[in-house]
């Protein structure tokens, strides 16, 4: 019997793959054996990134250098991809950013460049691999949401709804492409630590104290706890999950309906 988590013979783009939570998820496509391509603005982050994972997991990776917040960028980018290995397995739209503050002081500029990298950049991605993919008779989607998908986040409100909208786009998609083989699913991180979170801890004193108490597992995420889902979400072993999400969060979304007696 086949290995359905094998990745072999399949190659994966993995936008803003050269840290963090999109590392951890290269990783993880790259530990079952696909080709990886890490998207990102930073060329030499990206290189990097690359390097690592050939030399730890010994498939081929190379660095792409693409803006999902420019739509000719993600156009050459995805383009340069099919030109190269001649075909697009799996989808990872993880690029993102975030500007924190309260939602009065938000210009329209700020909230524009949010949802333009956030979701617009995600929609984009994923329109620019669906004719291969759709050729190919099969693919795979995974989309990159976060706790804030769900709850919301009073000091990043723009954020918070391009992750909303993830959500949506993920089941918008999934109803969309289904009949074509494309699968698309998403993952809901809670608190990882990552750069993006190393300035969030700056910015907001005891918010690393607050993350550890309200997460029932007491502790931050890693990018490593995104390697197994994406192995999962990307090959045959989920052949029949389609526009779901997944949390990554330690039980932190769950932390209001549980009671701890330890």
């Amino acid at each position: 019997m086949k290995d359905l988590f094998s990745l072999e013979g399949t190659v994966s783009i993995v936008t803003g793959g050269n840290s963090g939570i999109g590392k951890g998820i290269a990783d993880g496509l790259a530990m079952k054996g696909s080709t990886i391509v890490v998207a990102g603005r930073d060329e030499a982050k990206s290189a990097d990134a690359a390097a690592d994972i050939k030399k730890r997991f010994g498939v081929a990776s190379t660095p792409l250098v693409l803006d999902v917040g420019v739509p000719e960028s993600v156009e050459a980018g995805i383009s340069r991809v099919i030109d190269q290995y001649g075909r697009v397995d799996c989808l990872v739209n993880n690029a993102g950013i975030n500007i924190r503050k309260m939602p009065q002081e938000y210009t329209v500029d700020e909230w524009d460049k949010i949802i333009d990298v956030n979701l617009r950049g995600a929609f984009l991605c994923s329109k620019a691999v669906y004719p291969t993919m759709k050729a190919q008779g099969r693919g795979k989607i995974i989309n990159t949401g976060s706790a804030t998908s769900l709850l919301g986040l009073g000091k990043a409100v723009p954020y918070a709804c391009s992750k909303m909208g993830i959500l949506s786009l993920t089941y918008s998609l999934a109803l969309a492409w289904a009949r074509d083989g494309i699968f698309v699913n998403c993952i809901i991180p809670g608190w990882i630590d990552t750069p993006l979170t190393e300035q969030a801890r700056r910015d907001f004193p005891g918010l690393s104290d607050y993350v550890e108490s309200r997460t029932p597992m007491g502790r931050w995420g890693q990018k490593d706890d995104f390697m197994g889902i994406a192995a999962f979400l990307a090959s045959a072993a989920s052949d029949y999950v389609t526009g779901e999400y997944f949390r990554i969060d330690g039980g932190y979304c769950q932390h209001g309906n549980t009671v701890s007696f330890t």
